[in-house]
């Protein structure tokens, strides 16, 4: 199994929402559901394979050609493993869990944007392309840092492009998506976004990974 996605086991440990991070026996509350520096970098670092999927979401309620951002839907989630008392889950079906909550307005059509480490294995892709399929109203543009391959639950290839089909755009997070999180998610105490060493050929050659999994499997 590889790191990151594999499924139910001990590689995806703990459960994180919002401003709660707890990181090497510290629990550190934020009312602005920000993560520490630490946390983000080794998670959202393109070059690593870290063993656990943090997915960082944000809401905005369309309105003809206007956005307006919904700050009281903002913040990150993290998996749950079998470390937790709580049934594991990964991160993107606790996300799922989170968006029927809020019972977003059926009548006004709203656009869901998530940053996440990993992308979504196939069952997620499959529980995602269902949520799409039963809420026409709300849009979802997935931005990976990298790609899942593990084959545990299916094949992850022809899961994304199901849930690309349902509506879903995917794609691979560049300099300015990391640079976002970073001004988003993390408490970064006002330092600026430091790009680690080959962020932007990593990008790239997972961006043409990308557009060629999704590519084959639709011809």
């Amino acid at each position: 199994m590889g790191p990151g996605r594999a499924g139910l086991d001990t590689t995806r440990q703990g459960t994180q929402d919002g401003g709660r991070v707890a990181w090497r026996g510290r629990v550190q509350s934020d009312s602005r559901h920000l993560m520490d520096e630490y946390t983000f970098t080794e998670n959202f670092n393109n070059q690593g394979r870290p063993s656990k999927t943090y997915l960082c979401y944000e809401v905005e309620r369309l309105d003809g050609d206007a956005t307006i951002p919904l700050d009281e839907y903002k913040g990150f989630v993290r998996n749950k493993g079998l470390d937790q008392p709580e049934k594991p889950c990964h991160a993107e079906l606790y996300f799922l869990g989170k968006i029927r909550s809020w019972n977003l307005d059926r009548n006004q059509h709203y656009r869901l944007t998530c940053f996440i480490s990993w992308s979504p294995c196939y069952d997620c892709a499959q529980k995602l392309t269902t949520f799409l399929k039963e809420n026409r109203h709300i849009s979802l543009h997935i931005l990976a840092s990298r790609i899942y391959t593990n084959n545990h639950f299916g094949c992850h290839q022809s899961g994304l492009c199901e849930l690309q089909a349902a509506g879903a755009r995917i794609t691979i997070m560049t300099f300015e998506d990391f640079k976002h999180c970073w001004e988003t998610f993390v408490d970064h105490k006002g330092k600026p976004f430091q790009p680690w060493e080959g962020l932007n050929v990593k990008s790239q050659a997972l961006c043409a990974e990308l557009q060629a999994i999704l590519k084959t499997q639709q011809n």
